[in-house]
């Protein structure tokens, strides 16, 4: 299994463009990212990086190869006011005062959620939430304005979290 591992690293590597992920940075961010070492990302270990993914697998599940070409691809990287990070680890959002009961995100509209027709599938929803910096994150039913609902932690509590037909992400 390491031989594959091995050689899916090394063929990811060396079509990687100039301004690329390094490789190190790459190979690291795949050693953290698959915490039960098993060789491949599923469920909780690939969510966060499948809703960075245009063309994520439709099994759900990301080899060694796929992630290293998405890696050097900078699919998971985004670049914030302190430097560049993988969006697994982004820094923390700054929150905007809403309501007492409601935390935003600064990329939240105003009022969110939003009641209206929501095309986003129940995964969809999910990864949404996840990409916003949650964990554990149940399974979200919509109710009858549209909003998808369901609980997910962030720095240790367990919040209920909302995602509109516009992709707001809302913690309350």
């Amino acid at each position: 299994m390491k031989k594959i591992v091995l050689a899916a690293f090394a063929a990811a590597t060396m079509a990687a463009p100039a301004f690329a992920m390094s490789d190190a940075a790459c190979k690291a961010e795949w050693d953290k990212a698959d915490a039960n070492r098993d060789g491949v990302l599923v469920g909780e270990e690939a969510r966060p990086y499948l809703s960075n993914m245009t063309a994520a697998p439709a099994d759900g599940r990301i080899t060694p190869a796929l992630f290293m070409s998405s890696c050097q691809a900078d699919t998971f990287k985004t670049t914030g006011a302190t430097g560049t990070t993988i969006v697994p680890s982004p820094a923390p959002a700054a929150t905007l005062p809403a309501s007492p009961t409601t935390t935003q995100t600064a990329t939240v509209d105003p009022g969110a959620p939003l009641p209206g027709a929501n095309s986003f599938t129940e995964e969809q929803a999910k990864d949404r939430v996840a990409k916003a910096g949650f964990a554990n994150v149940s399974p979200m039913t919509k109710d009858d304005q549209g909003i998808w609902r369901g609980t997910a932690s962030k720095s240790g509590a367990t919040v209920n979290v909302a995602v509109d037909y516009r992709g707001n992400v809302v913690s309350q």
